[in-house]
């Protein structure tokens, strides 16, 4: 890191002088993070402002999606999920909650492990609850054809896999908030490259980065869209491109496909996108959780006062919602942006400060 260069940018940033307001929406969860944590957020202009948007696979989940994988594990099968899932609030308790109760969830860092432990108990049914981003599928999807090539009959995937190009662009379709320019995520883009993130540019006159994660990263972008949105300049700009490639990991998403194929799908506080999630295709049928666990669904409930629907729109920030660090705490969750790692109420209450 060439930290004279990184002090040069940064004071070039804080020493924008912007006539206007601009907006700038960062895509991704860990940009939210990253943006709060490097101390880059705090340099900006008052003018330069940050928005967030819908790239926290966790907060974007559904009820319906919990309150289904709740309903499996109550006919004894084992859930496995990543450790962001189990606090967030379903329809009328939480994975967390049941747990507590005596229901078998247990932690997880990999669809793999989930195989694992599929294996080293063949009398028990594994369900493994595969919410994420093009970032994870591919591994999803590596691990479901394992399990047919082991022939195991005791593994199963919920799949609430959602695909972040269609959400982008159900944003601009619905002109529901301003944004100048995007900054896009760098991890999806490495499977998927920059080529799908085109359409920003040439068909919604938005001009778009994809960047990094250091500060270095974080800086450059915003320096660089900041310029572009000024100057008028309506283009793709990959300053990622030492992970980042046109056509993105070509064979990942070979294995991605083979597995899953695009559906429509529900998106908390967007509604339902069509070709934005993978469901698992009919030829991997005995691996799907939804079609083989027959369960009846409560009725869907939303908690009326949360405000992560329209936090995730780019609509408000956290500190504009009620709840926030008054009835909504990680301990006390009302919304999953306040769960997960990755969600912008979770990074408010972790590095912001009034």
């Amino acid at each position: 890191m060439n930290f004279a260069l990184v002090q040069r940018l940064a004071k070039t940033l804080s020493n924008l002088a912007l006539r206007s307001e601009v907006r700038i929406m960062e895509v991704c969860g860990t940009h939210t993070v990253e943006f709060f944590r490097t101390g880059v957020r705090s340099l900006f202009p008052k003018e330069l402002i940050l928005v967030d948007g819908p790239g926290c696979p966790v907060c974007v989940t559904p009820n319906e999606y919990l309150d289904r994988a709740i309903e499996i594990g109550k006919t004894g099968a084992i859930l496995t999920t990543f450790g962001d899932l189990l606090k967030v609030p379903s329809s009328y308790t939480s994975l967390a909650k049941e747990k507590a109760k005596g229901m078998r969830v247990e932690i997880v860092y990999s669809p793999m492990e989930a195989l694992q432990l599929a294996e080293k108990n063949p009398n028990e049914k594994i369900v493994f609850l595969s919410v994420g981003f093009e970032t994870t599928a591919p591994a999803e999807a590596v691990a479901i054809l394992h399990a047919r090539e082991k022939k195991l009959k005791n593994f199963f995937v919920l799949s609430g896999n959602k695909l972040t190009p269609p959400a982008v662009k159900a944003l601009l379709d619905s002109k529901e908030v301003h944004i100048d320019g995007f900054i896009l995520p760098g991890h999806v883009s490495a499977i998927v490259g920059s080529k799908p993130w085109e359409f920003v540019a040439l068909d919604y006159g938005k001009p778009c980065v994809i960047a990094g994660f250091e500060d270095f990263d974080l800086l450059t972008a915003t320096l660089k869209l900041t310029e572009m949105i000024t100057k008028n300049e309506i283009v793709l700009e990959n300053l990622y491109k030492r992970v980042v490639k046109k056509d993105g990991n070509t064979r990942a998403i070979e294995i991605m496909y083979r597995v899953f194929e695009k559906c429509s799908s529900h998106w908390r506080g967007i509604g339902t996108i069509p070709e934005s999630g993978l469901a698992i295709r009919d030829e991997f049928f005995e691996y799907d959780a939804e079609k083989i666990f027959s369960v009846e669904l409560p009725p869907v409930k939303v908690s009326s006062a949360c405000r992560c629907g329209e936090l995730l729109r780019g609509l408000i920030s956290p500190p504009e919602c009620p709840l926030f660090e008054n009835a909504c705490t990680p301990e006390e969750p009302i919304g999953p942006c306040m769960v997960s790692s990755e969600g912008p109420c979770a990074a408010y209450h972790r590095y912001y400060k009034m």
